[in-house]
């Protein structure tokens, strides 16, 4: 999974994307100091995992990863190049999803590129730049079917009608994911197109550690935040840039203590990939033995051999069957026999569908 952060020069984005990869992209007080994304590899924390690792004491222990890529801040007129747009554009044609850092917070010593602190027209300004470029997409494939359709195939004038109407929403400074559309409207028209504002989004409301901690529903700026994510059907995520800095480099011990005197459970990052992980529809499957324990990342609806595949494609060519038992049975029997012998170990066929948590072993002939 790739997920995207973007947001206005000097909101907290490369600061965010600093705490949560400790990948130390540069952090600085003018824009375009990050000229090139930089990727950092997060491990997806999975308690289960542990627990596993307890039992089996493996020799490796291979956790789900995030790749999260620090975009260069996007500023009015990228859609038509300016501040090296077109390539920032590009960097987020590229990933799963957007998380998109506002600035909620207010701070003298930090310049805002347009002035003062305005959380809807900053969401506007990002997002006006996506929707332009989706439209030059969509009105290509308009001219394309129209073109094509001369010949007299109904398919394709059908396609520029639903493109048509998705023009309109479009221009009226809609985000493509906000279109209203039937599933099979979206699969015979749209799918196949590279939009950026039909991309899922998480809205990071970035705040200071004083309003973080001491009342989120005292800002003021939040509250914008969340009415726009209201409208767009998309998801908010209160979080502190600051926090997240601060824990960077701790020991496991002394994060959760500090964490726990400022009145939190976890931290940013852990409730980021949480909201990525629902945002994207993803689940894991876990694997465990004396080699190696390992969690799988896949998206809900999968089925096992495609699940299999995800290890290697041979083992879904050859699939025979998956040997599936829950975690939780796994751990309350204290051993993959004992969970046998109590029946508790499922031999699963081609049409099971995998759930999160499940601990599988799979059959496969090549």
């Amino acid at each position: 999974m790739k997920l995207g952060i973007v947001g206005l020069p000097n909101v907290g984005k490369s600061t965010l994307f600093n705490a949560i990869t400790n990948a130390g992209a540069q952090s600085a007080n003018y824009p375009f100091c990050t000229i090139e994304p930089n990727v950092g590899m997060v491990a997806v924390p999975d308690e289960r995992l542990d627990v596993l690792a307890k039992m089996y004491d493996p020799d490796k222990y291979t956790p789900a990863v995030i790749e999260f890529v620090d975009i260069a801040g996007l500023v009015r007129g990228a859609s038509k190049g300016e501040g090296l747009g077109n390539k920032f554009l590009s960097h987020i044609r590229e990933v799963d999803a957007i998380i998109h850092v506002v600035r909620c917070f207010e701070d003298g010593e930090i310049v805002h590129v347009d002035g003062e602190i305005g959380p809807r027209r900053d969401i506007e300004t990002i997002n006006l730049e996506l929707i332009f470029s989706d439209m030059d997409i969509v009105d290509r494939k308009i001219d394309r079917c129209i073109k094509s359709s001369k010949g007299g195939d109904k398919t394709l004038l059908g396609q520029a009608e639903i493109l048509k109407r998705l023009r309109a929403h479009l221009e009226e400074g809609n985000s493509a994911r906000s279109f209203s559309c039937t599933p099979d409207e979206w699969e015979e028209a749209i799918a196949d197109m590279p939009l950026l504002s039909a991309k899922p989004v998480i809205y990071a409301a970035n705040m200071s550690e004083d309003d973080f901690v001491g009342g989120i529903e005292k800002n003021r700026f939040y509250h914008e935040v969340e009415e726009i994510a209201a409208a767009e059907k998309a998801q908010v995520l209160p979080i502190c840039a600051k926090i997240e800095e601060e824990i960077t480099g701790m020991s496991k011990e002394d994060k959760l203590m500090f964490l726990e005197e400022l009145g939190l459970h976890e931290s940013g990052l852990d409730r980021l990939i949480k909201a990525s992980y629902s945002l994207l529809g993803l689940i894991s499957y876990l694997t465990a033995g004396k080699q190696e324990v390992r969690a799988w990342t896949i998206t809900q609806g999968t089925k096992a051999p495609q699940a299999a595949g995800k290890i290697h494609s041979d083992f879904e060519k050859g699939f025979i069957r998956a040997e599936v038992v829950s975690f939780q049975d796994l751990v309350a029997c204290g051993s993959m026999n004992a969970a046998k012998e109590k029946g508790l170990v499922r031999s699963e066929g081609k049409e099971y569908v995998m759930q999160d948590g499940d601990v599988v072993l799979f059959r496969f002939n090549v």
